[in-house]
């Protein structure tokens, strides 16, 4: 075993690749670019070491001997494996945090990391254990097979949570409004279900099929600025112009209405009864709608009340004359009379 020239390069392997589990650890979650600098120095130096005494890791090791020798070889490559595995990982977190894509941390990221460690778990047994690969991929999708039958719903949850993310429809904090009326902000995405947080501040589990079958608004894109329209109704004894300039007063006495863009008002349609506008005006993000038309509502009210506008009854409630009483018919009238109209004789 002493005699043997690659027993002490692999053991310096072995010792390398345990401290950089160890660093590893020790750096914490909180530190990811200095976990990763851990990772590639540690990788590195397995790889050099590796290289220079020609001991490739995708390669059995044939020179090795029994007992303690092949046990310090194939836990070197199985650490050689590993480390290259966690760099991969860890250059993939950096890439998505340097990026600012917080919904692809939730998916694109798991999937990869599954791939990384699938790819790294096959290269282990095949190249260091002499495991036949191919047999057990062959073995295995008849295995996957079955499960995908019996997983036929979450296996459609999952691969539709990976086209949504693909898509980028929208991402975490993204205030969206579905075909179905339900909106709210996104608060999570995971292989399963988006979850939103609604205005009444009550958390709505959607399944993602269900979600990709959806039709979708997303109001945070281009930005959270949310357009509000409110109908009047103003008598029209006021005038247009002078209803347009009272009405733009209104909306400028709004403290909760944003001054850029400008409101808007509209007119729609006059009548002898009533001029119709429409009150155009932009918030910061939707959960301000509320309070901005309460507040609108408001500031009209009081308009009216100070005498500068008055408000037009609504076509709904407007008094229509009563229709006229049917007159009964006379049994002493004859048949024809114009008091109560023909009226066939029944006994001819």
């Amino acid at each position: 075993m002493v005699d043997d020239p690659d027993f002490l390069p692999l053991v310096l392997i072995d010792l390398l690749g345990l401290a950089g589990i160890v660093v590893w650890h020790l750096q914490g979650r909180r530190r990811p670019m200095a976990r990763l600098i851990v990772q590639l120095l540690f990788f590195t130096g397995m790889t050099v070491l590796l290289g220079a005494y020609g001991i490739w890791p995708h390669e059995l090791g044939a020179r090795e001997a029994a007992g303690l020798a092949a046990f310090v070889a194939k836990s070197a490559r199985v650490l050689w494996w590993t480390h290259l595995a966690w760099a991969v990982i860890g250059l993939m977190h950096i890439y998505f945090a340097l990026n600012r894509r917080p919904r692809e941390a939730h998916l694109l990221q798991d999937l990869f990391v599954a791939l990384a460690y699938l790819g790294v778990a096959l290269s282990i047994l095949g190249f260091v254990f002499g495991v036949p690969v191919g047999t057990l991929v062959a073995t295995s999708g008849v295995v996957a097979v079955i499960l995908g039958l019996a997983l036929q719903n979450t296996l459609g949850d999952v691969f539709s949570g990976i086209a949504l993310t693909l898509g980028r429809s929208y991402g975490l904090g993204d205030w969206i409004v579905l075909g179905d009326g339900t909106e709210g902000r996104v608060i999570e995405t995971n292989w399963r279900s988006t979850n939103l947080l609604s205005g009444a501040h009550n958390v709505v589990v959607l399944p993602n099929s269900l979600l990709a079958k959806l039709s979708l608004t997303n109001l945070s894109r281009p930005d959270e600025t949310h357009w509000i329209s409110q109908s009047v109704r103003i008598a029209a004894s006021q005038g247009p112009r002078d209803s347009v300039e009272a009405l733009r007063a209104v909306l400028g006495a709004c403290g909760e209405i944003l001054r850029d863009p400008a409101p808007i008002v509209a007119l729609r349609s006059v009548d002898a009864l009533a001029i119709e506008a429409e009150l155009q005006f932009c918030v910061a993000n939707p959960a301000r709608r509320t309070p901005a038309r309460n507040e609108v509502l408001d500031r009209l009210y009081q308009a009216c009340g100070a005498g500068g506008l008055a408000l037009a009854p609504s076509p709904a409630s407007l008094i229509l004359p009563a229709p006229a009483p049917i007159r009964s018919y006379s049994s002493t009238a004859q048949p024809g009379s114009p008091a109560t109209g023909f009226r066939p004789d029944r006994t001819a």
